[in-house]
């Protein structure tokens, strides 16, 4: 598996979604002609990428005929035994460099025993003269290592589906219990349980090691909780149903609200527009765009309606006839065009050919004048019609609003572009020319490497967008390439502030890899898709600042559409886009500042060898997806896959001051062994099979394991102390009840007795004392509380809150104390640290909900000296501030919060230990590493 896949894969892992690429790329010396070069893969025998040849192939047949036979003729240099078996076509494209020879690049898709390769992709480039084809270079990713894997899934799509769901809830939901958990009829909590639906896909190989069988599961809908559209693949392991993948499907500008939260944005494939009158004799006519440049449209006139409408069917009367057009979806939810296209909507329309202040005002104007320019750069600059490469018609929504409020970003959901309405701040998101260019140019992306929307392969695909975008807007505003705003990024969106305060990203930030990556799970911005494309894009626009602009896209253009595959990472761009550099038959000047271009940003053979930390780390490169850890009693318990993360997970303990080795738990059986806590003397984790979801225990020191409980339904939230276990287990309507077990004495049972019109979650134990957050009725009315339940005693006590909780966060239960997180004032999502005793006297706040300290803390872990929170800090901008970083208070209310670790990156999964000691899974690395300190760093 290459380095770019174990971005995703060894991402899969929870913090591993991030890790760096590291193909090695031996040093390059400019040259005119350049020599054959293989640069060989990472765990595969088939080369990334073949340079540099001109190998005569049979013309006969078509042009995967001859791919195909290339392949098999060479099969010592790229080892794949049956070429015509293992890879399927996927398409070819053509075009026409010089006269009389004609360039094919055909991609073909790696099939194992006939199922799907996730991301598995061959490209195969040649020219064409005559009746004689040249095979002129290979690259891509061909997983030669699968042998091991079935092809007959265990798991049930009904089983598979469900589990999906309750992973994307879980996620959505987090560590928090609101208002909206529970209902009062169980007919209403039936249609909440559809905001969330699973559809059973196909089967599917993930290349870690020999291979995992997968069911692939896409969940759309609503988030529950707030409505935002939906849209999840979900790979669900075939043999025990655990989910071993998980990205967004949404592709955004990652603009933000003007309230500095992050904005909403959803995406899926639509349905199909209705048909434009496409053969019916354009015209054009004018609007005004927002910044007040009156502009030439292409329009259609329509006789029913008797208006002159956005829809532009002159650009592509030569090729497909299909349209360009741009519709009224004023007042419109996201949820509704995310998926779906929306009933009742039209183009718009004007009784005159000359476009009034409504349509302006509505964004209307820019994204039908935009649109066009984007469409013409591809079609003038690289002979691409529309974005799809065969005149596929392009739809722009605009004035999209969520739930009937203003809506700050855009996005491009599969086949149309929707432009949110903007607010008092920020003008609809169609009002800047590099917006537009950036959703379209997901269209080509998807249309040509497709990079899979994650990790450092969704960085790229960011990257490619922003460069694109950019270097549309600069070309049609005249802007110099050496002007510092050159790089902005939506910088025209704000009605008052200035571009570079307003713009969403620069170009020309200079971050680098080894100094500004930043390590993230999935749940933080599909594992960093935003926060670490400027990396990438930034050495792009260097490269297109230091020589001439028009080549410098032909490279990026040429690289996109011939090199890259799915699963490439920042190594294998690189690659990609010095092989199209000379490829193209640059200079060797500008051969070397594409390469220094690179080498400024960081992006060189084993650059994630330069990232570090300030923490201990105790077990390394975990290769896992969302399992958690345990501490406690000077233990820890974590999950850890191989090396390749393709075996099930398996959990392990470990002393927390790092002596001694670690030791195996958890049975070697198939299943996936996730989600373990500690007491020093016990660990209990859950364990995903085909049919159920089961609670073992097994005692430190070894002896047998127990299986404590059996749910068909998802679970989370284990703690063990003593005697007592807790979990929070879902139901089959999304409802979340806290459950214990005393496993000495057999005794069992929910603490809400598992009713559907309660909801009690994120429990805690200490001795016989279980804390967590609960949702029931007081006179008629819904209310949130912590609640303690002495298991000793039966008895239960409500402890007080300062005022009506909106929200609850996790529980931690002491010795001496119960800490948790609560919200009581409608704002942001800021969250009070709040502590009292167990009978609820002695209650403060370690920190407060308001104010210029407060966190926007979503997890909470506590010993008998600390409490330690996970916050996460919403910003304008994706930066290591808005990254989840650990806080900590002394638990007597002395002193000043303190960070607990000042490492770059994503720290989660927090765990006490004794004293102030903390575990947690750290993605500074790259990697998802445990680690600990015994103490915080203090300020950072």
């Amino acid at each position: 598996m290459s380095r770019g896949a174990a971005a995703i894969f060894g991402a899969a892992a929870m913090l591993a979604t991030a890790v760096p690429a590291a193909a090695a790329a031996p040093a390059e010396t400019p040259r005119a002609a350049p020599a054959a070069e293989v640069i060989p893969g990472t765990d595969t025998a088939t080369p990334a990428l073949v340079d540099g040849i001109s190998e005569p192939v049979k013309a006969t047949g078509s042009a995967a005929d001859a791919a195909l036979g290339h392949l098999a003729a060479k099969e010592s240099r790229y080892r794949i035994a049956d070429p015509r078996t293992d890879l399927k076509s996927v398409g070819t494209t053509t075009n026409t460099p010089k006269k009389g020879t004609a360039a094919e690049t055909v991609r073909l898709q790696q099939r194992h025993h006939g199922i799907e390769v996730l991301g598995g992709q061959y490209v195969v480039r040649m020219e064409k003269r005559g009746g004689e084809r040249t095979v002129t270079g290979t690259s891509g990713q061909y997983f030669t290592e699968l042998s091991g894997v079935g092809t007959t899934a265990k798991v049930s799509d009904e089983v598979a589906v469900r589990r999906a769901v309750d992973s994307v809830a879980r996620e959505l939901s987090g560590k928090t219990l609101g208002k909206d958990d529970v209902r009062k009829e169980a007919k209403q909590k039936t249609a909440d349980a559809q905001a969330l639906r699973g559809t059973a896909g196909k089967l599917v190989v993930l290349p870690q090691g020999s291979g995992v069988l997968t069911r692939e599961v896409t969940v759309r809908g609503q988030d529950p909780a707030t409505g935002e559209p939906v849209l999840r693949h979900v790979y669900i392991d075939a043999n025990a149903g655990f989910p071993v993948l998980q990205y967004s499907g949404i592709k955004t500008i990652g603009a933000t609200k003007a309230d500095g939260s992050k904005a909403k944005a959803g995406g899926a494939k639509t349905k199909a527009a209705p048909a434009a009158a496409a053969d019916e004799p354009g015209t054009t006519g004018f609007g005004v765009k927002l910044d007040a440049g009156r502009v030439e449209l292409n329009l259609l006139h329509s006789a029913p309606r008797n208006q002159y409408l956005l829809i532009d069917n002159e650009r592509m009367r030569s090729t497909g006839k299909n349209v360009l057009a741009t519709w009224d979806a004023r007042g419109v939810d996201a949820d509704d065009v995310a998926g779906k296209w929306p009933s009742g909507i039209k183009e718009f329309g004007s009784p005159v050919q000359e476009f009034g202040k409504d349509a302006t005002e509505a964004g209307a104007v820019d994204a039908h004048w935009a649109a066009g320019q984007v469409y013409d750069y591809y079609k003038q600059k690289h002979g691409r019609d529309s974005l799809d490469g065969r005149g596929m018609t392009v739809n722009s929504l605009v004035g999209v609003t969520y739930w009937g409020q203003p809506y700050v970003n855009a996005f491009w959901d599969g086949t149309k572009m929707v432009y949110g309405s903007g607010d008092a701040d920020f003008k609809p998101l169609s009002a800047d020319v590099d917006v537009v260019g950036h959703e379209m140019t997901h269209g080509v992306v998807e249309n040509t490497a497709n990079l899979v929307y994650s990790g450092q392969s969704g960085a790229l695909n960011e990257a490619v967008a922003d460069y694109f975008g950019n270097a549309i807007d600069t070309t049609v505003s005249g802007t110099a390439m050496d002007n510092r705003d050159s790089g902005l990024v939506g910088e025209d969106l704000c009605r008052t502030t200035a571009p570079r305060a307003c713009a969403f990203r620069d170009l020309n930030d200079g971050r680098t890899a080894s100094k500004d990556f930043l390590g993230v799970s999935f749940g933080t911005d599909n594992g960093g898709v935003h926060l670490n494309s400027t990396i990438f894009s930034g050495a792009l626009w260097d490269i297109r600042q230091d020589i001439d602009k028009d080549l410098a896209d032909r490279i990026v253009y040429k690289a996109l559409s011939e090199y890259l595959t799915p699963l490439d990472g920042f190594t294998e761009g690189r690659n990609a886009v010095i092989a199209a550099a000379k490829d193209l038959g640059i200079s060797a000047k500008d051969l070397s500042t594409v390469k220094r271009s690179f080498n400024a940003h960081g992006i060189v053979p084993g650059w994630e060898d330069a990232l570090g930390l300030d923490s201990d780390t105790l077990f390394g490169k975990l290769n896992t997806a969302g399992t958690g850890t345990g501490a406690g009693g000077g233990w820890w318990a974590t999950s850890k896959s191989n090396d390749d993360g393709s075996e099930p997970y398996s959990v392990y303990a470990g002393r927390t001051d790092g002596s001694g080795a670690p030791k195996l738990i958890s049975p070697n059986d198939g299943r996936f062994h996730v989600y373990p806590a500690t007491d020093g003397k016990t660990v209990v984790w859950a364990a995903f099979g085909p049919t159920s979801i089961d609670v073992l225990s097994r005692p430190v020191a070894g002896g047998p394991i127990k299986k404590i409980w059996s749910s068909v339904t998802d679970l989370q939230g284990l703690r063990v102390d003593g005697d007592i276990v807790v979990w929070e287990e879902y139901d089959f309507f999304g409802g979340r009840h806290a459950a214990y077990k005393n496993v000495r004495t057999g005794e069992q049972a929910y603490v809400d007795g598992g009713r559907y019109q309660l909801s009690s979650a994120l429990p805690s134990v200490k001795g016989t004392k279980v804390a967590y957050a609960k949702l029931w009725p007081v006179n008629g009315v819904y209310r949130l509380d912590v609640e303690v339940l002495d298991l000793a005693t039966k008895k239960t006590n409500v402890l007080p809150q300062k005022a009506t909780v909106d929200t609850l966060g996790q529980t931690g239960i002491s010795n001496t104390h119960v800490s948790w997180l609560v919200e009581e004032v409608t704002d942001a999502g800021q969250m009070a640290v709040r502590r009292a005793n167990h009978d609820g006297s002695k209650m403060i706040d370690l920190n407060p909900e308001t104010g210029p300290n407060a966190l926007f803390a979503y997890d909470l872990t506590a010993s008998d000296e600390a409490v330690t929170v996970t916050a996460q800090e919403p910003d304008t901008t994706y930066r290591n501030e808005t990254l989840p970083k650990l806080w900590q208070f002394a638990a007597d209310a002395t002193g000043e919060r303190e960070r607990v670790s000042c490492n770059r990156g994503d720290q989660s999964s927090a765990s006490a230990d004794t004293g102030r000691r903390v575990v947690w899974i750290d993605g500074t690395a790259g990697f998802s590493d445990l680690v600990v300190r015994d103490r915080p760093a203090g300020r950072c």
